[in-house]
């Protein structure tokens, strides 16, 4: 039997911080074709924002229309800048571009993290965002030229060095998709390179029955169903979706500790281990005023928490970002992870989602089950010589981290290594010998 209970809320209260408006001046905008749009205005007006409360109410506004991803929500991002930004000394510089009329053409959340000797412009909280990229207006791609965006960036470069609060030495733009929406990210007119991963997505259908039926063939359904009949054996078999935020909060603390110690095993570093990230994670999950945007569920097998994932359900996707399951007991031969997958994917379809967005990373599991594939890239320059090594060391890094994952042989050879070592640092308890299905 499976139980599904689902709750949605409101809107986040911002995270505040100070700071002022300043001029950017202007960049011509291209006029456009077609009796569907009306005439352009000829300028481009950009401000700079460093105070989020400045320029809420318009990103709020703005994000309901524009072409964006749940990353670049001002929920996600002023929660990530309470809790890891303010604490690492990240000065936000958030970019509004407005067409002449004053329509917003483009948000842009950029941050400068400080550093001993170098200062570094980035987008804001993109170390724990899988997709970094600006807001842009549905028609931004038919009203502003290639070289028009650029003109425009070259002048919102100049006035942040010129504001000693937004100064910078080199830039280091990470994992920015080709496409926002339907149209081409204006930042991959930019020297880039690609990034070591990739992204998953799927097109959803209107019936899970159906849809499971055409993604999967008869006798791997029938092993799942054998699967399922071997886990119920331990319990009854639930699907459930927090229903508060104490349930969230004591969800998600389960995915964390069941991923850290996944990771550990893998000799892959904890990614809730630096400063503030499970704070902002449990933010995230048990705000009330959140609760609009992430989705906190997991699969109990009698009293277990077999298996728990952390969503995000924004516009017409489910975004699937943390998923954990439990690897120590006799229950995870048996795919409990893989059963919660399959459950994600009929709830989003339940909500009428058009989209299961598998999020960066090339597991083997996100390429079985998708059917769109998307490019990401990776943008580093250096803006003052005291940005030059740190912006050389960028990029070897990021060239033998592609090298590594790009290339299969290697790839196995490292991730084996570094399995061996987690196995010797974090053993795992001796399991009795399984039967196959």
């Amino acid at each position: 039997m499976l139980v599904n209970a689902v709750t949605r809320a409101t809107t986040l209260t911002a995270f505040r911080t100070d700071g002022s408006a300043v001029d950017v001046g202007q960049a011509a905008v291209a006029p456009c074709s077609g009796e569907h749009l009306r005439e352009v205005p000829p300028n481009l007006n950009l401000r700079i924002y460093s105070d989020l409360a400045a320029v809420e109410a318009e990103w709020r506004r703005f994000e309901r229309v524009a072409d964006c991803t749940a990353f670049q929500t001002f929920d996600w991002l002023a929660t990530w800048q309470q809790h890891i930004g303010r604490r690492d000394g990240v000065r936000p510089a958030i970019a509004v571009g407005r067409y002449g009329d004053g329509e917003t053409a483009f948000v842009l959340p950029l941050g400068v993290a400080p550093a001993r000797s170098a200062r570094r412009l980035c987008w804001l909280g993109q170390e724990l965002c899988d997709y970094p990229a600006p807001l842009l207006a549905p028609d931004f791609s038919q009203r502003v030229t290639p070289d028009r965006f650029l003109a425009a960036w070259r002048r919102l470069q100049n006035q942040l060095q010129g504001d000693p609060l937004l100064r910078y030495d080199w830039i280091e733009f990470e994992k920015m998709p080709q496409t926002i929406g339907g149209q081409i990210n204006p930042f991959t007119y930019l020297g880039v390179t690609p990034n070591a991963s990739g992204v998953h997505l799927m097109q959803l259908g209107d019936d899970w029955e159906k849809f499971y039926a055409a993604k999967r063939s008869s006798a791997t359904r029938r092993r799942d169903r054998a699967k399922l009949r071997h886990m119920s054996e331990y319990g009854e078999v639930r699907f459930v979706t927090a229903s508060d935020a104490d349930d969230a909060r004591r969800t998600l603390e389960m995915l964390m500790e069941q991923k850290s110690r996944a990771l550990a095993c893998k000799g892959i570093a904890d990614i809730f281990a630096p400063a503030g990230h499970r704070e902002f994670y449990l933010d995230v999950a048990s705000n009330p005023k959140t609760r609009h945007l992430v989705h906190i569920s997991r699969v109990e097998i009698g009293t277990i928490c077999a298996a728990a994932n952390l969503g995000i359900v924004f516009g017409d996707c489910y975004y699937h970002v943390l998923a954990s399951f439990d690897d120590d007991g006799e229950i995870s031969h048996y795919g409990p992870g893989a059963f919660h997958l399959r459950e994600l994917m009929a709830h989003a379809i339940g909500l009428g989602l058009k989209r299961f967005d598998f999020t960066i990373g090339d597991e083997p599991y996100k390429l079985d089950w998708s059917d769109t594939d998307l490019k990401l890239y990776d943008y580093v320059a250096a803006a003052t010589w005291r940005g030059l090594p740190a912006c050389w060391s960028s990029r070897v890094r990021r060239r033998i981290k592609r090298f590594i994952k790009q290339t299969p042989w290697v790839w196995r050879l490292v991730s084996q290594a570094r399995s061996a070592i987690g196995s010797l640092s974090h053993p795992r308890p001796s399991q009795p010998p399984q039967s196959a299905d």
